[in-house]
């Protein structure tokens, strides 16, 4: 056999009579007695297209061998299943509710009907809430959020005057901007009750006691704080006295208002608030911030409540 032909057959070592077609593989004529243990581990390797995988039906092997195919889009397959099924679904009228539709992930939303309108939608929790008429004091006290509040009363108080009610878990604040939601709130044509639940400290239990009487309430747990306000100034020594002395006008005004709601003297609020004061929702009841506690049914419907 000439040299050339040698060098293309490589590793195969072939008895009787053969016909080259490459330098991997060999078309026989008459039967091979042999092939080389490399060569045929070659023909055995799989392409790099397949995916060699052993076949399992639950955790237990389905063939003995293994299989090797072309790697499959199973994320594809599955939502084309997915898919097939929600239109098969569909089309036979399976769900007497109508087709489900995904709430969005994110804000929290839930399914509301807008009276008049046959449909639902996902709305925003809070504005749910708000066309229900409860508004919450759930932060700080600040300028931008005391202005949504009060923006939202007022939208409400102009639809009708039917009672809002202010859910208040907050640790205070700033003055100026709670007392325009007090002010706020005594201007409505609406009634305003207030819920304690939490803890209202601070500006936020003067916004507790400032609710309409007898609707003013709170949760068995709610924690209720008050104290002088307070604040600092520096500068010339008049401007610190004018600064101590719109102070101590603030505090008059808030122990004034405190003194209205609870029915106390101004003189006992004074000195009960001379250090911080905190009540628990039956001192709270007693003090006269709040008219009554909320309990769960199971309990006034208990004997000795």
């Amino acid at each position: 056999m000439a040299a050339s032909s040698l060098g293309m057959l490589r590793c195969a070592k072939v008895v009787g009579t053969a016909r080259v077609l490459s330098g991997d593989a060999c078309e026989m004529r008459r039967p091979v007695a042999e092939c080389s243990a490399t060569h045929q581990r070659a023909r055995r390797r799989p392409s790099a297209s397949a995916l060699v995988v052993p076949g399992f039906a639950g955790l237990r092997s389905s063939a003995a061998g293994v299989v090797g195919r072309p790697c499959e889009d199973l994320n594809g397959k599955l939502h084309q299943t997915v898919q097939t099924a929600v239109h098969a679904s569909a089309r036979s009228g399976g769900s007497r509710k109508g087709p489900v539709t995904m709430m969005p992930i994110g804000t929290p939303r839930v399914p509301y009907r807008t009276p008049g309108e046959g449909g639902w939608q996902w709305v925003d929790i809070w504005n749910v809430l708000y066309r229900e008429r409860i508004l919450f004091v759930g932060q700080a006290i600040d300028e931008e959020f005391g202005n949504q509040i009060i923006a939202t009363m007022l939208y409400l108080d102009s639809l009708d005057d039917k009672p809002q009610v202010l859910y208040i878990n907050s640790p205070g604040g700033e003055i100026s901007p709670a007392l325009a939601i007090y002010d706020t709130m005594t201007s409505l044509k609406s009634q305003v009750g207030t819920v304690a639940f939490g803890h209202a400290w601070s500006i936020a239990a003067f916004l507790l006691a400032a609710g309409t009487k007898g609707r003013r309430s709170a949760l068995p747990r709610a924690r209720i704080m008050l104290h002088q306000p307070s604040g600092a100034a520096r500068g010339k020594a008049s401007d610190i006295q004018n600064e101590a002395q719109e102070l101590i006008r603030t505090k008059q005004y808030l122990f004034n208002v405190l003194a209205e709601k609870t029915g106390k003297p101004y003189e006992v609020v004074e000195k009960d608030l001379s250090r911080v004061k905190y009540l628990n929702v039956e001192e709270a009841q007693e003090y006269g911030i709040i008219d009554r506690v909320i309990r769960p049914r199971r309990q006034r419907l208990m004997p000795d409540q």
